[in-house]
């Protein structure tokens, strides 16, 4: 018995290779930001985790703290610096994906970049600090205290430091995922060519 052989309709894409790497080439060009995007929307996403910070200090102790404008600026600093690998990182997620899609890899990538550069930050501040009571570096008991001290300052930020992102950094980050995810004019296919080919005969 004959097997059909299944045509492909017209107008129908063609199938691609099963090597073919189109997609990944096209996630990593719209991952591809400016320095104006970069510049600026780093500058507005920082202010932005810094005035969450200040609110949050506000909030739970009324700003009565030796470390207001330490912390507001790590916050700032941390957030300037996540803003273009979140953006990037989320243009390769998203890409050609839905709306609601979007706005949770938008979500997604902003609010880990951010706690994860922020938190490495002040485990740097953290360690260079206690440094001064390390022993020899890169020796067996120096290898220690970094991994250690690390860890510990990376714990003290899960705890402590997550408190001021509440509550206005989850409005800035809803709202930020949701013009992200609103404005994602880079994930669409370009439109196709329709000029009109000339000089054909008559009869076709």
């Amino acid at each position: 018995m004959n097997t059909p052989i299944k045509t492909r309709k017209r107008g129908a894409p063609a199938p691609k290779p099963a090597n073919d790497n189109s997609n990944l080439r096209d996630r990593l060009n719209a991952a591809r930001i400016g320095w104006r995007e970069a510049v600026l929307g780093a500058i507005a996403w920082g202010a932005a985790m810094a005035i969450s910070a200040q609110a949050s200090m506000w909030l739970s102790t009324g700003a009565q703290t030796s470390h207001y404008w330490v912390l507001t600026a790590l916050l700032f600093a941390g957030g300037a610096l996540a803003w273009p690998f979140s953006l990037a990182a989320f243009r390769v997620v998203a890409f050609r994906k839905a709306r609601e899609a979007a706005f949770a890899a938008a979500v997604l990538c902003l609010s880990l970049s951010t706690i994860i550069i922020t938190a490495t930050i002040y485990a740097i501040i953290y360690r260079n600090f206690y440094a001064q009571w390390h022993g020899d570096p890169f020796t067996k008991l120096w290898l220690l205290q970094l991994a250690f001290t690390s860890a510990a300052a990376f714990y003290q930020f899960a705890v402590l430091g997550l408190r001021l992102y509440l509550p206005l950094g989850l409005v800035f980050l809803l709202a930020a995922a949701w013009l992200l995810a609103r404005g994602r004019n880079w994930t669409r296919r370009p439109a196709r060519s329709r000029t009109p080919v000339l000089n054909r005969s008559r009869g076709r």
